[in-house]
């Protein structure tokens, strides 16, 4: 149960039904995480415009790896709604169960490129040790052939999830195995 008010598709009024049902036209259905900014629906709106950007957005970062990030990063944070959501994404290209279970429980565990690997230590390091980062990391970065370009890409993406994640947990959003299937990825 969420710790504040929530309203829900039934009871929306005008503008927050018109940003329940965009959303539903552009996701396939209407997340909790986005229920939750019932209260602000402008909010709602421009989170879900970064949302998009950051995560659909042209990009050198592919799909798949974008959601490898928000998972090392909600596990880090231990936030279960975005670690299901995400690797319910992370799922639908992967398609294996076991290798997703392995991932989530160390992501280090699962092998990966070398150029992966660094993307998921400087996730990892920036959600959980954020004031260790100097730039000996970005120089690491760039010396698996990502550009300054890509390096914020992934900032934005790992910033993002933190952003996500604080917002699931302290306002107690919630998921069900029901939730957090069927959005167009």
């Amino acid at each position: 149960m969420p710790f504040i008010k929530v309203i829900d598709e039934v009871n929306a009024e005008d503008e927050l039904k018109k940003v329940y049902n965009d959303i539903i036209s552009s996701r396939g259905k209407l997340s909790n995480i986005m229920k939750i900014h019932s209260l602000n629906p402008d909010a709602m709106v421009k989170h879900m415009e970064l949302y998009k950007a950051i995560m659909f957005g042209k990009s050198n970062i592919s799909r798949e790896v974008k959601e490898m990030i928000a998972v090392v990063v909600s596990v880090a944070n231990k936030c279960d709604y975005c670690i299901n959501h995400h690797a319910e994404a992370l799922n639908f290209y992967w398609k294996e169960n076991e290798k997703l279970k392995e991932f989530v429980k160390d992501y280090k565990s699962i092998k990966l490129t070398p150029e992966i690997n660094v993307l998921l230590d400087y996730a990892f390091n920036l959600t959980a040790l954020p004031y260790t980062i100097s730039q000996n990391e970005i120089d690491n970065l760039k010396a698996f052939k990502w550009s300054d370009e890509d390096i914020l890409q992934v900032n934005l993406i790992i910033s993002y999830f933190n952003f996500v994640n604080r917002i699931a947990l302290g306002l107690g959003v919630e998921f069900t195995e029901d939730e957090v299937k069927g959005y167009k990825y």
